[in-house]
């Protein structure tokens, strides 16, 4: 409750109305405080006049406003009004803290890393929900964490969080909290790995010796951490996670899901917290037979005999294509679009599986120089070209069962809208192109 006053009549800026900005505008308007809203896009700016927000250029007024929130997706160094903002950085707080000052009283499992955030925050929740725990799964998963600011029920949540919420958090705290793997993405924003790996790790610094931290350093870039641990000395237990460590379990359960190593791995991490929060393993081996994957994250599309057909849309850097390109073989790889701030491709581990890679988006020739040197390739220049040509190149022997992977290594936004755009285009002809073809 004294959250919940602390903010209130405060004045407010909320900076960048997207989704999240959005919600933690109507979340302070509940709060009956004084609420500025702006955002730099003139459409967007449009919809805040509709939902009758208050439209201000607060910073024009250096001293209007209490209270600073900016949306995940801006970055101080780059905004219009940059100077303003370092001024007055001791007022910025981000939605993770106005979402922890909320639900202080609650379990919270924060969820960070490169690759497989989604997928472990899921298992988590399906365990936890057979389990019977009352379950929330929030952030950049699920609902905005501020779509809810006093539940009724008590319950666990569960957030996937990322490094644009965490580089501005300043009071942010979870029971659990666990950084999954590191590998370089997000870099046109924090200029290098360094830069990137400390604002992951800042999921930790808020944690008392009541907490849990989790981090698998067999990770290389993971293993950095241990070095940011020296000046910002880590008060909560620190569990280290490898793979081996849910090798017993893997014995007791049926499911070829956790058959990759990514995803063996995101066990591994959801196995040990689900174990401090005290769930037995009858349990978890009953969940885990039952979860079915996201959608977009090696999604099986199609298989039989002949022929697999995976929808990995998610996979947004070479290093997430790198765990598809390793789960399969013979394989006819979709690959490109907007290629990650200095992403590279290491193909000499998964170059005997790929028998051609089919490049699309409009880099094509970044990723030609990526891939020739090591795998046949050719340019289609998008999805629909690219399943034609893999038609026209694929046998579908009876003796080899072959695999067609839309594993882009690459953002979306440079022909479609985002990744899940991307990959129901790409099931729905793939499906359309090859089920007559194999008469089913």
């Amino acid at each position: 409750m004294f959250a919940l006053q602390k903010y209130q009549y405060k004045k407010v800026a909320v900076y960048g109305m997207g989704i999240t900005g959005y919600s933690a505008a109507k979340a302070f308007r509940k709060l009956n405080a004084e609420v500025y809203c702006w955002d730099d896009n003139k459409k967007v700016r449009r919809k805040i006049k509709n939902s009758k927000f208050l439209l201000s250029k607060f910073w024009l007024n250096k001293n209007l406003v209490d209270i600073i929130i900016i949306s995940p997706g801006i970055d101080i160094n780059k905004s219009k009004i940059k100077n303003y903002l370092k001024k007055n950085s001791n007022k910025i707080i981000t939605d993770l803290d106005l979402f922890f000052e909320f639900n202080k009283d609650a379990t919270i499992i924060s969820i960070t890393g490169t690759n497989g955030k989604s997928t472990t925050c899921k298992i988590i929740e399906k365990i936890l929900k057979t389990a019977q725990y009352n379950v929330k799964t929030v952030g950049n998963i699920g609902n905005p964490i501020l779509s809810s600011i006093k539940p009724k029920k008590k319950y666990i949540f569960i957030l996937e969080a990322s490094s644009y919420q965490l580089q501005y958090s300043k009071l942010f705290r979870s029971k659990h909290a666990a950084i999954l793997n590191i590998s370089p993405d997000h870099l046109e924003r924090h200029k290098n790995i360094n830069n990137y790996i400390k604002i992951k790790s800042r999921i930790f610094f808020a944690q008392k010796s009541s907490d849990y931290s989790y981090i698998n350093m067999t990770n290389k870039h993971s293993k950095s951490i241990e070095s940011i641990f020296k000046t910002h000395k880590l008060k909560s237990k620190l569990i280290s996670i490898d793979r081996s460590s849910c090798n017993l379990l893997l014995k007791k359960i049926d499911n070829k899901f956790f058959k990759s190593k990514g995803n063996i791995e995101n066990l591994a991490f959801a196995y040990k917290i689900v174990k401090n929060l005290k769930v037995n393993d009858k349990i978890i081996i009953k969940a885990l037979n039952e979860f079915k994957g996201l959608p977009h994250r090696q999604e099986i599309v199609f298989s039989n005999n002949k022929l697999l057909c995976v929808n990995d849309s998610k996979a947004t850097t070479f290093e997430a294509s790198l765990q598809s390109l390793l789960n399969y073989n013979n394989i006819y790889w979709i690959v490109g679009g907007l290629p990650k701030y200095r992403d590279y491709f290491h193909l000499r581990n998964v170059k005997k599986k790929v028998l051609k890679a089919y490049i699309v988006g409009k880099k094509t020739s970044f990723f030609k120089r990526q891939i020739e040197n090591d795998i046949p390739c050719t340019i289609s220049k998008n999805i629909r070209n690219a399943i034609n040509n893999i038609y026209k190149d694929i046998k579908l022997n009876k003796n080899l069962k072959e695999t067609i992977l839309l594993s882009p290594g690459a953002a979306s936004f440079d022909q479609f809208n985002n990744f899940e755009d991307r990959g129901n285009f790409f099931k729905k002809l793939v499906l359309k192109k090859f089920k007559r073809r194999l008469n089913v």
